[in-house]
């Protein structure tokens, strides 16, 4: 794939998977082997998943931010791998392990490398700004 066809496919799966909760769209647009391979916080961080565990993967953000949004601001492209800043926002409306819901909205930066094989995504690594999420929500430990 093209660099330009990998940053639209990327673009496609943001939207249709993690924005809209299009699980059906998981197979066309992830490997059959995911691999995370840096998400700190992600219940499968270091691990090889598949298309089922990936559905449940995104299904566990979307449930606890229902409205959840990821906006792409820059994506970079370059040997199977599309670098990717991003502002991700939401409401914070369901349980996560010992983070109860707090109904507050929340709006946050991040970046994410994403890798290509066989022109679907098959892994990523990501930092984002974990302290400013708990601080929007107002969560106190």
């Amino acid at each position: 794939m093209t660099n330009s066809q990998l940053k639209q496919t990327l673009s496609q799966f943001m939207d249709q998977v993690w924005n809209q909760g299009n699980y059906d769209q998981i197979p066309k647009f992830v490997a059959p082997q995911y691999e995370i391979k840096n998400d700190p916080g992600d219940q499968w961080n270091g691990q090889v998943i598949d298309h089922e565990t990936f559905k449940v993967r995104v299904a566990y953000s979307r449930n606890a931010f229902p409205d959840l949004n990821f906006a792409i601001e820059e994506m970079v492209a370059e040997d199977n791998c599309v670098a990717a800043s991003w502002i991700m926002s939401g409401t914070h409306e369901g349980d996560l392990p010992q983070l109860p819901a707090t109904g507050r909205r929340f709006s946050i930066t991040g970046i994410t490398i994403y890798y290509f094989e066989d022109g679907k995504v098959s892994g990523h690594w990501q930092a984002f700004d974990q302290l400013g999420f708990l601080s929007q929500i107002q969560f106190r430990a």
